[in-house]
């Protein structure tokens, strides 16, 4: 069977935020080969929720939980475009807490988990992230293009915008 698609995380796959593994989903009741292991804020512990009950918003209603901390996200006014990616879109592994980017007046799509070597040759499209990084860790570029290490202890998040293509880095040091 087939996944949903995701418009923010177009391969929770590829991101280890589902495993294939039998679940039977807390939300939905019904039996899953893919199980949800990332990010979910809620009071209850909630473990095991299938795609379709993210995709379509019931384990974020049944449970009052977020799949993403709004807080945790760069400032965007749509509040349909809010709610999908709080209420209905699986979130990614980071070592903090989770962040998401924006560009062009809506979110972008988590695209990967990078290091240095993954994303050399996108420099120059992301250099502001880049400046800002280094600015907020008090790092020299150097250090920053060093320390950079996809699984490593300064970790780093590629995002597209789904609107024009444009790339965006995050990273967090665990």
């Amino acid at each position: 069977m087939e996944l949903p698609k995701f418009k923010y995380n177009p391969d929770p796959v590829l991101l280890k935020v589902f495993e294939r593994e039998k679940t039977l989903c807390p939300a939905c009741k019904k039996s899953s080969e893919y199980s949800y292991v990332g990010p979910f804020y809620s009071v209850e512990e909630v473990e095991g929720i299938c795609p379709w009950c993210i995709k379509d918003g019931t384990a974020a209603k049944l449970f009052d939980g977020e799949f993403q901390d709004v807080e945790g996200c760069e400032d965007v006014s749509n509040e349909e475009y809010i709610n999908e990616l709080i209420f209905r879109t699986p979130g990614y592994l980071g070592w903090q807490q989770e962040y998401w980017l924006s560009h062009c007046g809506d979110f972008c799509a988590i695209k990967n988990y990078v290091g240095w070597e993954d994303v050399k040759d996108l420099e120059e499209e992301l250099y502001g992230d880049i400046k800002r990084i280094c600015d907020e860790l008090q790092i020299t570029e150097e250090v920053f293009k060093k320390s950079l290490i996809n699984g490593g202890d300064h970790q780093g998040y590629l995002f597209q915008c789904i609107k024009c293509g444009k790339y965006r880095l995050h990273s967090d040091l665990s």
